[in-house]
């Protein structure tokens, strides 16, 4: 295994971002829009994080869309793919850009979806490989749609396919990592994620989430089933809540269990729509909070999995807030805060 102390391995973060990302189109109005990602896009060019970091494109010979469906289904069975696929074929061929799932019309889905949707799974599929490799110990993906409420055959919650869940069990199975622990830190709670490991010892599945709120899941009495009882740990917070209770959290609960836990690997699953001018949240974080938040993670890391951290984009609303909650988040990964300032 490499060491976070071999000075020969690079400090860089891998970034990854694709335009293919904004053929993902939802309806007017609708919060998960694809200026997300541009917006954050265009945040690191300003700031000068975006020459810092390593951009790395999906490696399509190995990642192509017969390998990606492949690992999807360690996760999500073969009538959620073929779902996906045929509603992304319906809105192609009725001349509607974008039409409702069933749960709502929360999850759009328009012609390009099942491709994109793929092309997510694809990046964090070769970040898992990268940081698995002991290539570079941390690695960020800009990607949507998001996964976190995708359970193993439902579409929700703007997700289609779980991104972070899928990763998970490809560290797994590829790379022999017994153990995987997920922070999720967006201001909803996970559901897909925890229901997929929720039987699940070898997955240690952590959420910070407002609550009550969208999707009614995460109560603390939420701790898995069977021998995986404890390895789902929830702390549902009430609206309102700030930095230092956050904080209090990591520090006093959330590290203590991932060390004790031992994982081989940390993912975030890492949503910025807890930051206090997000339209669909009612914390009070700023960017500052999910720098910190970060630094916490990666000491954690170091001590237990070599510093070995993959982080996917989740939720994050307000453009402004998610663009420089991101840079913050990337910044902490690579250590570089004391190198590039958050633009004003």
């Amino acid at each position: 295994m490499a060491s976070r102390n071999n000075k020969s391995l690079p400090e860089e973060v891998i970034f990854y971002y694709s335009p293919v990302y904004l053929q993902h189109i939802t309806l007017p109005h609708h919060p998960e829009q694809p200026i997300r990602l541009t917006a954050i896009v265009e945040h690191l060019t300003k700031n000068g994080l975006w020459e810092m970091v390593t951009h790395r494109p999906v490696d399509e010979t190995r990642f192509g869309n017969v390998a990606v469906s492949k690992y999807i289904l360690n996760v999500h069975p073969k009538q959620h793919i073929d779902y996906i696929k045929r509603k992304a074929g319906e809105a192609h061929r009725v001349g509607k850009t974008i039409i409702p799932f069933s749960d709502g019309g929360d999850t759009n889905v328009s012609g390009k979806t099942f491709d994109v949707g793929r092309k997510a799974v694809a990046a964090a599929l070769d970040a898992t490989d990268v940081v698995c490799k002991g290539e570079v110990y941390r690695a960020f993906c800009a990607i949507r749609p998001p996964g976190h409420h995708c359970e193993r055959n439902r579409p929700m919650g703007f997700c289609v396919f779980n991104n972070v869940a899928i990763a998970a069990r490809y560290a797994q199975r590829e790379y022999g990592i017994e153990r995987v622990a997920i922070v999720d830190w967006d201001v909803h709670h996970g559901n897909g994620t925890q229901a997929i490991f929720y039987d699940d010892p070898s997955v240690l599945y952590i959420s910070l989430h407002q609550y009550p709120h969208y999707p009614g899941t995460g109560s603390a009495g939420e701790r898995g089933l069977g021998d995986a009882e404890g390895t789902t740990i929830n702390y549902p917070l009430p609206a309102g809540t700030n930095e230092k209770t956050y904080e209090d959290i990591f520090v006093g609960k959330i590290v203590p269990a991932i060390k004790e836990f031992k994982p081989g690997l940390i993912m975030i699953s890492a949503g910025f729509d807890a930051h206090k001018d997000d339209p669909l949240g009612d914390m009070l974080l700023t960017e500052d909070s999910f720098s910190l938040f970060t630094r916490i993670l990666s000491d954690a890391a170091s001590s237990v999995c070599d510093g070995k951290i993959v982080s996917l984009l989740e939720g994050g609303y307000n453009l402004e807030g998610l663009a420089k909650s991101a840079a913050a988040h990337i910044q902490a990964l690579g250590g570089m805060e004391s190198i590039v300032q958050t633009e004003t």
